[in-house]
């Protein structure tokens, strides 16, 4: 067999020293393909900013983690906040009764005829 796995030119491959059938294989490196070490330089480099970018990203993942839980705790403290409230100003209501909407309502008229008043004066 005449290197039936070959895949590029310098490499060929033979089997395995210790039995013809196993899973193995053995590479041969042509000398006259020497650029392999600068191919594996570059590799590593490239393996090196990839490596860099994942960090990046692994710390902005972090940090966006952490700010979304402060947010999240700042909601369920204003949440809680909101319904103490509503229980305090329903509390006040039954308590006072509902003569609050009569204080709204006379002051809304109040205002109504305050401007009327104010547009019928500034015609003349």
């Amino acid at each position: 067999m005449a290197a039936p796995f070959r895949s590029r030119d310098g490499l060929s491959t033979r089997p395995a020293a210790y039995g013809g059938n196993s899973d193995e294989i053995q590479l041969r490196i042509d000398p006259m393909h020497s650029d392999f070490d600068d191919e594996v330089t570059g590799l590593r480099s490239q393996v090196r900013k990839l490596r860099d970018v994942a960090q990046e990203i692994q710390t902005e993942a972090k940090y966006q983690n952490d700010f979304l839980n402060q947010l999240q705790m700042t909601l369920i403290k204003a949440q809680a906040g909101v319904k103490n409230n509503m229980r305090r100003l329903n509390q006040s209501i039954i308590r006072e009764g509902s003569s609050h909407v009569m204080h709204v309502v006379l002051f809304a008229l109040l205002l109504f005829f305050i401007v009327y008043f104010f547009s019928k004066f500034s015609r003349r």
